[in-house]
């Protein structure tokens, strides 16, 4: 059973009003027979995740985090709507089941999907799982098949196309992160300021569309734990979208940790384990399987090390405003310089490996 990703206790200060959540489930999901439990998985540092189980069935129910400006950022509506549209054309996502935009009932919009039990790789080895040389490099091999065949999903069969527009996508994406960053600055980052202006002149063409997670990494997939090379969910899909594929990818590099990498790179996933694909070969991998053009990639990679940097200090200046008190964000800051670290040393060696 410790083979199987657990949700533990309810965080402090981000329980559910429970029996308003009953009342309305009881009346407005079918088969659902009151809470039994509730309890939080503990990982991830945007939108909540809690697992309800009732006598008969677990359900996973995803709402806003606290103090988050719910009308952007954390968009529970278009979350639910991305697995209703996906799903037909993408099994591996959990069957969305009810959605609800009524903040009184837990105060902030939310829905329910199903749960889906599985191997979630965190930032330690799950108790009972030896992850050996050759176990790491065929999961990381089918982690980036799976993302080429996650971008390989037509995007007007599936109606999957409304959900974006890919014209202009990439120079957007550059803006609206430099935004983000600097609404969000609390200490001066020279690495970041680096990144910023050499990303504006470089942008290149973004003549690609696929649909994009925009968040893929090892603690979003749920892996079959009788066979741990298949992928049975991805999760997080709250900045999924139309857009550039090669933008998803360095996005998922800039996750991509290597053992030389800055420590505090490691919690993002076990991707520095020894047999993992290196972030060349990945790219490589991509390349060879999906037929793409990669040119570009350390801009690619740089993006993805850069917007990852933001979302952290996103979530590290709602920390330092006194909008959560979870002590998991208080060195976030590290965090941040990191990604800003990796960043500068692609712009300056030119690759998107082997910077120390």
């Amino acid at each position: 059973m410790s083979r199987i990703d657990q949700a533990t206790s309810v965080r402090k200060g981000e329980e559910l009003a429970i029996e308003n959540l009953t009342r309305f489930l009881q009346k407005n999901l079918e088969g659902f027979d009151g809470v039994f439990q509730v309890r939080q998985f503990p990982s991830g540092y945007s939108n909540l995740t809690y697992l309800l189980t009732t006598r008969s069935a677990e359900y996973v129910l995803r709402r806003p985090p606290f103090g988050a400006d719910i009308k952007t950022a954390h968009d529970m509506s278009r979350e639910y709507n991305v697995l209703t549209l996906l799903k037909p054309a993408y099994p591996q996502v959990p069957a969305p089941l009810i959605f609800c935009e009524n903040k009184s009932v837990i105060g902030a919009p939310f829905y329910i999907m199903e749960r889906i039990t599985g191997v979630i790789l965190r930032k330690k080895p799950p108790e009972g799982i030896a992850l050996t040389s050759s176990l790491m490099k065929t999961i990381s091999e089918s982690v980036i098949d799976n993302l080429i065949a996650l971008h390989a999903i037509d995007l007007e069969k599936s109606g999957l196309i409304q959900l974006g527009k890919p014209k202009g996508y990439v120079q957007r994406q550059v803006d609206g992160w430099v935004k983000r960053y600097y609404r969000a600055e609390t200490d001066k980052i020279e690495a970041m300021d680096l990144t910023t202006a050499w990303m504006k002149n470089h942008i290149p063409e973004d003549s690609q569309a696929a649909f994009i997670h925009n968040d893929y990494k090892y603690d979003n997939l749920v892996l079959n734990p009788d066979n741990l090379t298949e992928i049975k969910a991805v999760l997080d899909w709250e900045m999924a979208t139309v857009g550039h594929p090669l933008m998803d990818l360095g996005t998922s590099l800039g996750y991509w940790g290597e053992a030389n990498d800055n420590p505090a790179l490691k919690p993002f996933s076990l991707t520095w384990l020894p047999g993992n694909l290196t972030r060349e070969e990945v790219v490589q991998r991509y390349a060879d399987k999906s037929g793409r053009d990669i040119n570009n990639m350390v801009f690619y990679y740089v993006f993805g090390s850069f917007k990852i940097g933001v979302i952290v200090q996103q979530i590290y200046a709602r920390y330092k405003k006194g909008l959560t008190s979870d002590p998991r964000f208080k060195d976030l800051i590290h965090v941040v310089n990191a990604c800003a670290d990796n960043a500068r040393n692609s712009i300056e060696y030119g690759r998107i490996s082997d910077f120390y």
